[in-house]
């Protein structure tokens, strides 16, 4: 039997099998009216194709708890009831194709208001719907970027908050699974690491301090999102850089704490937290810490990066350097690479019976 195509239940959720999909922003809501950041038909298609073709779990990109928390004004939102409605018409979608469906929660901090990749990603300002990023410390992302307002104490409550209620959202939205997106230089990440959070108040300092907002954050959702649903959490293993950054040491730290707080799962991602940073890139170039978290820890992970083919993915569950595979530009490239997987591993998968003649 295949070990990709295993069933995988975490707390009462079953899914069924280990081939998922990452989340990978889409930039393609409206910017400002009433459908602000409600997902669009691009999004239904974009989902229903990954659900058709087998993919044992979608977690759909980042979603921003509030506005200003959105990578660039094209990202998608929850923090209205315009959007929950949206976003039902794909999870119950997903949902009928036997896939189990998620969602990640985000805040960008300072590396927010962007324009989309395609047209160069750098700032946009007022004219172009953007707004003032929030962050630790005000600390640009890079060149060119704008000084983030610091963070008040109040502030940070505030988001806080927002979390949860995103959370509830995207729970009456038909989301089974929800990720708190730690990763990649975005809010959550930015307290994390210490070349970003220079605080010097319970939130910034030592390792305890730089966690503290993470943590809250991580028990207001587990607070409201049900016990028998398992969450997620999306960290940056590592910075990349050689002083002053997040590093894997601090990850498997981190991952015990996380547990403890009730996630079930680490997504583990690198990088993203500063520009122009050397990462060794190659097939499976993540793995080794999402491993590492399984061997030194309790918590289950998830492997992403590069993971590219059917052998490579299998290996990587069989041999226990992860729980699941997460496919990104894989499976924007091919949105039936499940199917096509199980077919090669001898794995059994469900096909919509519209494509039984294709079997």
């Amino acid at each position: 039997m295949s070990a990709l195509f295993q069933p995988y239940t975490l707390r009462s959720l079953t899914i069924p099998n280990r081939a998922w999909m990452a989340p990978m922003c889409q930039y393609s809501a409206e910017a400002s009216g009433p459908g602000a950041g409600a997902p669009t038909d691009w999004h239904f298609a974009h989902y229903a194709a990954r659900a058709t073709g087998g993919t044992g779990l979608i977690l759909v990109e980042a979603t921003a708890v509030a506005p200003e928390g959105r990578i660039s004004p094209a990202d998608v939102g929850i923090w209205n009831d315009t959007q929950v409605e949206a976003f039902r018409r794909i999870t119950r979608f997903v949902k009928s194709q036997g896939t189990t469906v998620g969602i990640q929660l985000a805040h960008a901090g300072r590396k927010a208001s962007t324009d989309r990749p395609w047209k160069g990603g750098g700032p946009v300002g007022a004219d172009d719907h953007g707004w003032q990023p929030l962050a630790p410390s005000p600390l640009p992302f890079d060149e060119g970027h704008a000084v983030p307002d610091e963070l008040t104490t109040a502030e940070i409550e505030e988001i806080v908050g927002q979390f949860a209620a995103a959370a509830r959202r995207a729970l009456d939205a038909g989301f089974e699974i929800a990720e708190i997106h730690g990763a990649h230089g975005y809010l959550i990440g930015e307290f994390l690491s210490p070349h970003t959070n220079h605080r010097t108040d319970e939130y910034g300092g030592s390792f305890e301090n730089r966690t503290r907002f993470p943590l809250r954050v991580v028990d207001a959702v587990r607070a409201v999102w049900p016990d028998e649903l398992p969450l997620f959490f999306r960290i940056s293993a590592t910075d990349w850089l050689d002083e002053g950054g997040w590093t894997a040491d601090d990850t498997v730290r981190f991952a015990a704490l996380l547990q403890e707080h009730g996630i079930d799962l680490l997504d583990v991602s690198s990088g993203g937290n500063a520009p122009r940073v050397t990462i060794p890139t190659g097939p499976g170039y993540q793995v080794p810490f999402a491993a590492r978290v399984r061997a030194e820890t309790w918590l289950p992970v998830a492997a992403v990066g590069m993971i590219t083919d059917a052998e490579q993915a299998e290996k990587i569950i069989a041999n226990g350097e992860a729980d699941a595979v997460l496919l990104g530009r894989e499976l924007l490239r091919n949105p039936s690479w499940a199917r096509h997987a199980a077919r090669e591993l001898g794995g059994e998968i469900r096909v919509p019976e519209q494509y039984l003649r294709s079997v």
